[in-house]
């Protein structure tokens, strides 16, 4: 950055009213909006470049991308929609390949160098004038009369407690990055999401043997169905035929039955709920991979057991290292622990109206904090959108009683749609979630 750059960059923070903290794929796309809408911020970033977890090796220290990894959405639905992916990319990009259409985007946009890197957010706390005061890593505290909140929630890792000791390898799948320190090893991957999936496979070639570890089992779901990206087929049923979420997955549940058959066949136990109760995992190469004895699956651990482990089913394998692929619990280091139960509510359901704003803590908002049954980069663009409508005047506020309101609905969806899981603690259905949010926009009110 240039030093004229940089003085206008610091000139925008000192007089900005609007906090942004945090550079990947969502503090972007608001950082964008807000500039659409001419409204000044400032957006501070640990690292020293944008891109968030797709940036491999981050060294902003959060990004868990390992080196194989590839995205599960397909190409033609995972761009923002302003700035489609150019279709000479493959179906699937790689980290690599998104980082560098991320980095496209925002120097399209102009977005770069109003950014302050290498600076992060150390401390979040409200004034008595309602404002935020924000104290950073150089230093500095300014205050703020909004603070967006966009610093992922995929790099705090959640491991599992297990009776016993293991004496190998332990890590997390946040840490895992390429096979090479498992040449020959015997690993044991706990879960089977989709980086569970994605890194046996991976070590599956390397190592001298692989053992998935599963407490409850998960739909399998194929990349490619009859050669097209099986979320094209999903996009298919229903943005065109205009079918609810729930009958569109119940429909691809029985097209999957079809075209790969039942998983039970290789070992993998089939779920007790439907698939439109869960987030199917997507790989094409789990199960050729264990039918072909390189992958093999065990139910959940009972015990760690010096070099093994003892499953829930009584046997016991000896393992040289377990990479817990057990999720990521949602943190924000700067809020203050009591702030940020108050802001948020129960961890494992946040109350958030619209899934973005506190109606507890009156200007501060989260981007981003979704995990949605669809494309997640163009929902985070709505969102984007959505505040910085809000926040330009352009959208009317929302009362707090019906924001609590919706709230308590949303919840009420939830529970009678998702599995009771941390998992789901974020869950959101892209098509009903976009439509509220755009609706919103185009009567100039947020409301239910």
């Amino acid at each position: 950055m240039s030093g004229t750059e940089k003085r206008s960059v610091e000139g925008i923070a000192g007089c900005a009213q609007i906090c942004i903290i945090g550079a990947g794929s969502s503090g972007v796309a608001v950082a964008k909006a807000l500039k659409d809408r001419g409204i000044a911020f400032a957006c501070y970033e640990t690292g020293s470049d944008i891109g968030g977890m797709w940036r491999y090796r981050n060294d902003n220290g959060m990004s868990s991308a390992y080196a194989a990894l590839h995205i599960d959405t397909s190409r033609d639905n995972l761009g923002y929609p302003d700035f489609p992916i150019p279709k000479h990319l493959p179906d699937f990009l790689s980290h690599a390949q998104f980082l560098a259409h991320l980095e496209a985007y925002a120097d399209h946009f102009g977005i770069r160098p109003l950014i302050t890197f290498r600076t992060s957010v150390t401390e979040v706390s409200p004034m008595e004038d309602g404002r935020w005061r924000v104290s950073l890593s150089d230093g500095r505290v300014i205050p703020y009369r909004h603070v967006i909140i966009a610093n992922g929630h995929l790099w705090d890792p959640r491991l599992p407690e297990f009776p016993g000791r293991f004496d190998g390898t332990t890590l997390h799948a946040h840490h895992y990055r390429t096979p090479d320190p498992f040449d020959g090893r015997r690993v044991l991957v706990v879960g089977l999401g989709n980086s569970a999936v994605d890194i046996a496979v991976d070590l599956c070639r390397r190592a001298a043997h692989v053992t998935i570890s599963t407490r409850r089992g998960a739909w399998i779901m194929p990349k490619y169905l009859m050669g097209i990206p099986v979320d094209r087929w999903s996009a298919t049923l229903s943005r065109r035929l205009r079918l609810p979420t729930r009958v569109t997955r119940m429909i691809m549940s029985r097209l999957i039955r079809l075209g790969v058959g039942d998983q039970r066949r290789f070992g993998l136990p089939r779920p007790a709920h439907p698939m439109w109760r869960e987030h199917a995992t997507l790989s094409q190469d789990l199960l050729p991979a264990i039918g072909h004895g390189r992958i093999t699956v065990r139910p959940d651990i009972a015990r760690l057991d010096g070099d093994g482990v003892v499953f829930t089913d009584g046997a016991r394998a000896s393992f040289d290292a377990i990479i817990y692929a057990t999720g990521y619990r949602t943190s924000f280091p700067f809020l203050d622990p009591g702030l940020a139960r108050q802001a948020l509510g129960d961890e494992s359901r946040p109350a958030l109206y619209r899934r973005m704003l506190s109606p507890t803590c009156p200007g501060l908002a989260f981007a981003g904090l979704v995990q949605p049954i669809g494309p997640t980069i163009p929902l985070v663009e709505i969102q984007a959108r959505w505040l910085a409508s809000l926040l330009s005047g352009a959208m009317a506020p929302a009362s707090p009683e019906d924001q609590r309101h919706e709230i308590r609905r949303h919840h009420d969806i939830q529970r009678r749609t998702w599995l009771d899981s941390p998992r789901y603690a974020l869950e959101v259905d892209y098509r009903s979630y976009a439509r509220q949010m755009t609706r919103d926009m185009a009567r100039g009110r947020a409301g239910n």
